[in-house]
């Protein structure tokens, strides 16, 4: 058999999530219902004593352990030079039907996806998250650093453990959900809101996780549904006491306003995301994130109403639909598309601390040039 045959008869599903116990019940529902399948799953505990240890196993138990030293200090460089080895061996063996990658905690599969995918003759064939519902708040909202948890995969790692849930949570198309007794039906609610186009698999009793395993994985849409740009972002939505508003507007915000505003925005929710458009930025997309309490904002590039026309043809397919969505005849795809999901949301407090923010009549009649003028709240924050 030629070798990019045997690599190709094998399918590499991704498990993830900092619900651990959530996460190894998936992984052991897989090795159960698949026959000639293994977990791989590299620690990166042990890496401040300058090694990640991977062990791989099948339903029946351990087949082999093994080091992988650091690569520049870092866990999640030795995870993904030490992983497509790995997975090339099994592949390369015939034996394998399934091969499980069991991600540590706070790895996420975004960066695995695109590892894995990046080798030919490598198939990945799902991502999944494994959540436990009645943990789905109290991660959302854990402002701690990973660093402080005792979950950073780097000495550099600046990640939190609400953002990195929440970024673990949307990315995967597959929702591994245990069964949870303490859950009620607002963390139902709040799962269901906060990534509405999932699939939710049980991991227990009658749940298809094997077939959500095997039914392939497109990593360029993926990556499409999280970029700010074009982000597939939850509805407006009302339920069990867990609320999403949608907030549109084809306004730019006055930036030392809304910077004045920013941390009644970000504790207004759980969580909250999309892209907003400021008035001393009036060309740039720029993405909000925010989760436990604290907000990322960054530069997504320039809204496509800012492009000359020539340069349509370089822009994704997906971004072009994405921006006549929101087309406006005189700003283009240029607006305020935030949306906020929570337990106990103030929609109409919430809604009137976003329009404080927006210019007025004359701030907005005063045109572009004028807008450049407006004191450049958001530099620093850009620029870190």
């Amino acid at each position: 058999m030629d070798p990019v045959d045997r690599v190709n008869s094998m399918d590499i599903a991704i498990i993830g999530g900092l619900h651990s116990d959530a996460r190894k019940q998936a992984v052991e529902r897989l090795l159960a219902a698949v026959p000639g399948s293994v977990a791989l799953h590299h620690d990166l505990a042990t890496a401040v004593h300058g090694t990640v240890v991977r062990t791989v196993r099948d339903a029946s138990g351990t087949l082999s352990t093994g080091d992988a030293p650091l690569v520049n200090d870092c866990a999640c460089c030795a995870l993904r030079e030490d992983l497509v080895p790995e997975l090339e061996r099994l592949a390369d063996s015939g034996l394998t039907r399934l091969a499980i990658v069991e991600l540590w905690d706070s790895v996420e599969p975004k960066a695995m996806a695109e590892v894995i995918t990046a080798h030919e003759g490598l198939r990945l064939s799902g991502v999944i998250t494994a959540v436990d519902p009645a943990l789905l708040l109290p991660y959302l909202g854990n402002g701690d650093d990973l660093m402080e948890a005792g979950l950073a995969a780097a000495p550099t790692d600046q990640r939190t453990v609400a953002d990195t849930w929440a970024r673990q949570l949307e990315y995967a198309p597959v929702l591994a959900v245990a069964d949870s007794p303490e859950a009620d039906d607002e963390d139902r609610a709040l799962l269901a809101q906060l990534h509405p186009t999932a699939r939710q698999v049980p991991i227990s009793g009658h749940g298809d996780l094997a077939g959500a395993a095997l039914a392939g994985f497109d990593v360029e849409a993926a990556a499409a549904a999280q970029h700010p740009s074009c982000a597939l972002l939850p509805v407006d939505a009302d339920e069990a006491g867990v609320a999403t508003l949608v907030w549109h507007r084809n306004r730019p915000f006055h930036p030392e306003r809304l910077y004045q505003a920013l941390e009644d925005l970000t504790c207004a929710a759980a969580r909250s995301r999309g892209r907003f458009w400021l008035a001393d930025h009036p060309d740039t997309l720029l993405g909000w994130d925010a989760a436990g309490g604290a907000l990322c904002v960054e530069s997504a590039g320039p809204w496509l109403a800012s492009l000359p026309d020539a340069a349509w043809e370089m822009v994704p397919p997906v971004r072009r639909a994405a921006a006549a969505l929101d087309w406006h005849p005189e700003h283009g795809d240029c607006c305020q598309h935030l949306v906020f999901t929570s337990p106990g949301l103030d929609r109409d407090g919430l809604e009137q601390v976003l329009e404080s923010c927006l210019l007025t009549d004359e701030e907005y009649a005063a045109g572009r040039e004028a807008w450049q003028h407006l004191p450049p709240a958001f530099d620093t924050l850009l620029e870190a």
